[in-house]
């Protein structure tokens, strides 16, 4: 015989049947409320009873019978999490859209932007308010970023050209994303590196001694992410025709290669065109300028400098060259090639949009 009170009868609509299902399968409603509409669905079962229901959804008893209550009393609303107690607000809507305002329309007097102290005195709120403020709207006005936009009059052209060997490379032919890294100097700190510890970071001195600098030519296979590279004392012509009979002797000979170039001058002078009139299976393709980003190998290099160059130590430039052959060498035993994404016309789009906002800058 059950025992305690009689459940209260649950009898639900068609929007209430569906509105309560849509919770449970949306994937964003919250998992608290999505357990409740279960619980009410299966409440509305014929014949179930607290009990029943909470062995099926493994809850307690006393969980059932609050949200049947509730359901029978409010509806879907009493599903719906209440206010929670606690003092009232003591910042309006008003407070934050004046102090959005404030950020993103205005600067102070005495400064290029604000900071939480100096815009929490203008808006009269804390110092503190204004960092929650800032940090719900990411808003960051202490930092800046530079960019820099092509004014190639083939930009379209070529984004189409180079993203379109990305996306879908031709039959039988090798893509190689060839760029030189140039200046990359042999450093040394005036005294020794203060290894990292409990409680403290690595330390260096803020000033180093120079002994000379390299010039790195790398190729990177853009499908198997291996890269030929080669370190020259100059940066010219000679230098990267030398690098191109280094790139033939070490790819197969059936195979058409696609390189992706910057518009340096070295890559376009007489001597090169001589070599490559030699070679018919050698095609450019060259990048728009003030466009590097659209050569995968600069991503190589900014790795190869956050892991290798950036705090090594190279008390001469062997030691410097050598450190870069034993990362290419660590790289090509283990490569990861970079996926490129988006189509020519997402990036054209993007570019469209940023250039809509410079030039409604009011600065």
């Amino acid at each position: 015989m059950a025992r305690g009170p009689t459940p209260v009868p649950i009898e639900l609509t068609a929007a209430e049947r569906e509105a309560l299902t849509r919770w449970t399968r949306r994937r964003k409603t919250a998992q608290a409320l999505a357990l409740r509409a279960r619980i009410i669905l299966a409440c509305a079962e014929p014949g179930a009873t607290n009990s029943a229901v909470a062995r099926t959804l493994k809850v307690s008893r006393p969980t059932v019978t609050t949200w049947r209550q509730r359901f029978a009393k409010r509806r879907l609303d009493g599903l719906l999490d209440e206010p929670r107690p606690g003092a009232p607000r003591t910042i309006t809507d008003a407070d934050v859209e004046r102090a959005i305002t404030l950020t993103l329309e205005t600067t102070p007097s005495d400064a290029t932007h604000w900071s939480t102290r100096s815009l929490a005195q203008a808006a009269g709120l804390s110092q503190t308010a204004v960092a929650r403020i800032w940090r719900a709207f990411a808003l960051q006005p202490h930092r800046s970023e530079a960019f820099k936009l092509s004014h190639d009059p083939l930009f379209v052209e070529k984004v189409h050209d180079i993203v379109g060997l990305y996306l879908a490379p031709p039959d039988r032919a090798l893509i190689l994303c060839v760029d030189e890294k140039t200046q990359i100097q042999a450093r040394e700190p005036t005294a020794p590196v203060l290894p990292m510890r409990p409680g403290q970071v690595e330390r260096h001195t803020h000033d180093y001694l120079r002994h000379g600098t390299t010039d790195l030519f790398a190729a990177l296979d853009v499908t198997a992410g291996t890269v030929i590279a080669q370190c020259h004392h100059r940066h010219r012509s000679v230098e990267f025709r030398q690098f191109l009979d280094t790139i033939d002797q070490n790819l197969p000979t059936e195979l058409d290669i696609h390189l992706v170039l910057d518009n340096s001058a070295i890559h376009k002078s007489a001597l090169i065109h001589r070599w490559l009139a030699k070679r018919p299976r050698y095609h450019l393709h060259f990048t728009p300028t003030s466009a590097s980003w659209l050569n995968l190998v600069e991503c190589w290099f900014s790795i190869l400098t956050a892991r290798q160059l950036r705090r090594g130590v190279f008390p001469d430039i062997d030691a410097l060259e050598a450190a870069i052959s034993a990362y290419t060498a660590a790289n090509n035993r283990h490569p990861k090639p970079f996926v490129w994404t988006k189509t020519a016309d997402e990036i054209l789009a993007s570019v469209a949009r940023f250039c809509q906002r410079t030039s409604n800058s009011p600065h």
